[in-house]
C-alpha cells in the first residue's frame, strides 16, 4: 500500500489492483476505523476522509496498513441486462485501436459479463469491470464536452454507461434506452457495487427487457406545510439553488456532497435570522434577485455584499445591510443589487425554506441533477413555519473575508497531493510561481482557470480513475487546471497536483470570474508514513 495526502482531512491509499482495493473496502465497511467520515473506492484506491480531531492521517494509515487483503468478494445474484444500439460514434475507432472489426467489437461486448466495481463520476455512473481485454482502449485525447444520456462506452479495463448528458473522455460504442439513474426507484442508480450486469444488441433481440433487481418505486419525499408565509420570484438573472451544508453518505450510488460553496457565509445567514445552521437557503449568484412576500417575516443576506432595498405596499422604499436580520411584512418588494465583489449571496427566512428533500438534502447539485429544480422567476417558495430549535435573531455576524473583486489575486493555500509526482519539478515550481485567470467557464462543478504556462508532467501516462476532494486541482491533458467546487465528479481520470486547504474553500467559492488565483503551497508532497505503534 502507499498513503497518499490529499488534503489536511483526506488522503488516498493505493493498492495494487481493484481486487485488494475492493477488499480493502469490504473489510473497513465491515469494521469500521473510528473517526472514519466517508470511503470513495475507485480502480486501485481508497479515498478516505476522516476527522482530524480523532484521527492523524499517520495514526489511519498504521490501522489500514493491518488489514487482510486476501479475502475475495462473492459474486452478486443480482443481473442486470442492458439493451444497446450499437451506433456509438467511436466504435470504428475502437475497432481501429483494438484491430478488430465492428461486428467482432459488439461480439465481445456481448458475450462478456461485467461487475460493478464502483460507483463514481455522476450518480448511477458504474464502473464496469471483468469484459474482454481485447476491448481495453484508451480515453480520447480530447475529452467531449457534452456526451448524450445512455451512451456506452470504453475507457481502459472499464465499461460503462453515462446517466445523464455530460462532459466525458469514454471511447461510445452505442447508446442504451434504459435509465441508469431514476429518483422514482429505490435505489435510484440501477447499478449497485457488485451487480452483475450484461449487454445484448438491439439489433439481435428486440423482446421485453427484464431487470432482476429491487422494483419496490419510491415516492419522493414531500414536505406537508401549512405555511400562511410565500415568497414570489420578481426577478431572476441567473436562477438562485436552494442548499444546505450538503448530502451525504449517497458516495455508493456516486453522489457527491454539493451543498453551499461558502459554508461560512450560509452558517452566518441562518444565525442571523435565528434558525439552525443547516437549514436550507438561496444561493444567489452575482445578486440582481428580487422577490415579494406574502405575509411577515425575517430575513438576511451573507456572502457577497449586494445592496438591498425593500419597497412596501404603499410603494415607500427602504434600504438594508447585509449580516442584519431585517423584518419584513405582507406585500414588501425585496430587490438585490448587483454585487461587485464576490461570487455568491445566501438569502435566509426566519423558519427556512420550505422544500422536499432528496437523498436526505435539499441542496441542489447542478452537475448530478439532484435535488430542488432551480428557483427562477414566477417561482413561489413557502416559508417554513415551526418554532422548533429557533434562536433569537443574531445582531453580531461578520463576514469572514472580504470577498474578491474582479482582476484581484487571490492566495489560496494547497496540500501538495495526491498526484505530485506525476510532475516535473518544472510543472510544480508553475503552480505556485503563475497567476491563473478565472475563465467564463467557471460554475460550481469548478473554477477553470488559464494560465501563461500549462503545468508540465513526466509523462502522458493513463490516472486509472480516482476519488477526488472538493478544492482538488486537477490538471488534464491541456495542463491547464480546474479546481474542483462542491458540485464536482465523485471521481476522476485526471491526476490531482494538489488540493486547496480546508479553511480557504469558502474563500475559493466567492472568487468571481475575470479575478486571479495563485497556488501557495503548505507543504511538500510526500508519502504519508503509518505511525509505529
Amino acid at each position: 500500500m502507499r498513503f497518499l495526502p490529499v488534503s489536511l482531512t483526506v488522503l488516498i491509499v493505493e493498492l495494487k489492483d481493484l481486487d485488494e482495493t475492493l477488499a480493502l473496502f469490504a473489510s473497513l465497511e465491515a469494521d469500521p476505523v473510528e473517526g472514519v467520515v466517508d470511503i470513495v473506492p475507485a480502480a486501485r484506491t481508497l479515498m478516505i476522509r476522516f476527522r482530524p480531531e480523532t484521527l492523524t492521517a499517520e495514526r489511519l494509515a498504521a490501522a489500514i496498513s493491518k488489514r487482510d487483503l486476501s479475502a475475495k468478494i462473492p459474486p452478486s445474484d443480482m443481473l442486470v441486462e442492458i439493451p444497446v444500439s450499437y451506433d456509438g460514434e467511436d466504435l470504428q475507432d475502437v475497432a481501429d485501436l483494438t484491430g478488430l472489426s465492428i461486428a467482432e467489437v459488439i461480439e465481445r461486448h456481448t458475450a462478456s459479463e461485467f461487475t460493478v466495481a464502483f460507483c463514481g463520476f455522476a450518480p448511477g455512473f458504474g464502473y464496469l469491470v471483468g469484459g474482454d481485454p481485447m476491448l481495453q482502449v484508451p480515453r480520447r485525447q480530447s475529452p467531449r464536452t457534452k456526451i448524450p444520456a445512455g451512451s456506452v462506452a470504453l475507457a481502459g479495463a472499464f465499461s460503462g454507461v453515462y446517466p445523464q448528458a455530460s462532459p466525458g473522455g469514454w471511447q461510445i460504442i452505442g447508446t442504451t434506452p434504459l435509465k441508469m439513474w431514476d429518483l422514482t426507484r429505490e435505489p435510484p442508480a440501477l447499478f449497485q457495487p457488485g451487480y452483475r450486469v450484461r449487454f445484448f444488441d438491439l439489433a439481435k433481440r428486440t423482446q421485453p427487457v427484464t431487470v432482476s433487481v429491487p422494483s419496490n418505486a419510491a415516492k419522493p419525499l414531500v414536505i406537508e406545510h401549512s405555511a400562511s408565509t410565500s415568497i414570489k420570484v420578481m426577478a431572476a438573472p441567473m436562477p438562485a439553488l436552494v442548499q444546505d451544508l450538503g448530502r451525504f453518505g449517497q458516495t455508493g450510488q456516486g453522489v457527491s456532497s454539493a451543498g453551499a460553496l461558502d459554508q461560512g457565509a450560509f452558517r452566518a445567514a441562518n444565525r442571523t435570522v435565528g434558525n439552525p445552521v443547516g437549514v436550507a437557503c438561496l444561493e444567489i449568484a452575482l445578486g440582481g434577485f428580487s422577490f415579494e412576500i406574502s405575509g411577515p417575516g425575517v430575513m438576511a443576506l451573507t456572502g457577497a455584499p449586494c445592496p438591498i432595498s425593500i419597497q412596501d405596499a404603499k410603494g415607500r422604499v427602504t434600504e438594508a445591510s447585509s449580516y442584519q436580520p431585517i423584518s419584513l411584512e405582507a406585500g414588501d418588494r425585496v430587490t438585490l443589487g448587483f454585487a461587485a465583489r464576490g461570487a455568491r449571496s445566501y438569502l435566509a427566512f426566519r423558519g427556512g425554506i420550505d422544500v422536499a428533500p432528496v437523498l436526505g438534502s435539499a441542496s441542489t447539485d447542478t452537475l448530478a441533477v439532484v435535488g430542488p429544480e432551480p428557483v427562477g422567476l414566477g417561482a413561489v417558495l413557502a416559508i417554513g413555519t415551526s418554532a422548533h430549535n429557533l434562536s433569537p435573531v443574531s445582531l453580531t455576524e461578520r463576514p469572514a473575508f472580504d470577498c474578491p473583486a474582479p482582476g484581484e489575486i487571490v492566495t489560496l493555500d494547497v496540500v501538495m497531493g495526491p498526484r505530485s509526482d506525476w510532475f516535473t519539478e518544472r510543472g510544480i515550481e508553475t503552480l505556485s510561481s503563475q497567476v491563473y485567470a478565472v475563465t467564463p467557464q467557471s460554475n460550481r462543478v469548478g473554477i477553470r482557470l488559464s494560465g501563461p504556462e500549462p503545468l508540465e508532467r513526466k509523462d502522458k501516462a493513463e490516472l486509472p480513475s480516482e476519488g477526488t476532494a472538493t478544492g482538488a486541482i486537477q490538471v488534464p491533458h491541456s495542463g491547464q487546471p480546474v479546481l474542483f467546487l462542491a458540485d464536482h465528479p465523485l471521481t476522476g481520470g485526471y491526476p490531482v497536483i494538489g488540493t486547496v486547504a480546508e479553511y480557504h474553500l469558502d474563500l475559493a467559492g466567492q472568487i468571481p470570474v475575470n479575478a486571479k488565483i495563485q497556488f501557495r503551497p503548505i507543504t511538500r508532497f510526500a508519502e504519508i508514513v503509518p505511525e509505529r505503534a
